[in-house]
């Protein structure tokens, strides 16, 4: 598994810059309105807080998304606008994870797991150790049905990328195949908006 991480790492290194300062706010909807509008909505990915996929995740066990990011980072509006709105991203994140998205400087603190995080500093201690202490934003972190092995992508992500890397493991690939030998038989399907 340490070489799943690895090879993921090398690979995002490849990706464009891992981050950028922007003053602009990000817009988040609260999770309870977005979980709301993405059932009526499928243009959207179905963003809960950090409570709720913890008691989804007692009903119906899924691997979790979790979207690192803060409000001052530009590659993460970037990905927000240029990732997260590709429909084929939004369908599959919404089919085969839970999503999250978490402001790794939100004040406010994160109870999960029996543990609470506060702000220390400029960083909440959830996101210092979700991310392992290497601060970088954005950066995906999926996490296994029980909230184990996550894996740590920093960078910016574009839909061809995020595809590899979301089949891979969202369909388990990463337990019988080295990355290396899965990108190369893997074509990428999903469609990239012309800008």
């Amino acid at each position: 598994m340490k070489n799943v991480i690895l090879v993921l790492a090398a690979l995002l290194l490849l990706s464009p810059a891992l981050s950028a300062q922007s003053k602009t706010k990000k817009a988040i909807k609260p999770a309870k309105e977005s979980m709301k509008i993405a059932a009526i909505d499928t243009n959207e990915i179905t963003w809960v807080s950090i409570d709720e996929v913890q008691e989804l995740m007692k009903k119906n066990p899924k691997k979790v998304y979790v979207d690192v990011y803060t409000q001052w980072c530009g590659w993460c509006k970037v990905m927000d606008k240029k990732t997260f709105t590709n429909k084929d991203v939004i369908k599959y994140i919404n089919t085969n994870f839970y999503a999250v998205k978490l402001d790794a400087e939100q004040k406010d603190s994160i109870h999960f797991m029996g543990g609470s995080y506060g702000l220390e500093g400029r960083t909440n201690q959830f996101a210092v150790q979700l991310l392992r202490g290497q601060l970088s934003y954005p950066t995906t972190v999926i996490m296994e049905e029980n909230f184990q092995n996550p894996q740590v992508i920093p960078g910016y992500q574009e839909v061809k990328n995020i595809e590899a890397i979301l089949k891979y493991l969202a369909q388990n690939i990463y337990k019988t195949t080295p990355w290396e030998e899965y990108m190369k038989s893997f074509k990428p399907v999903w469609a990239v908006a012309q800008e």
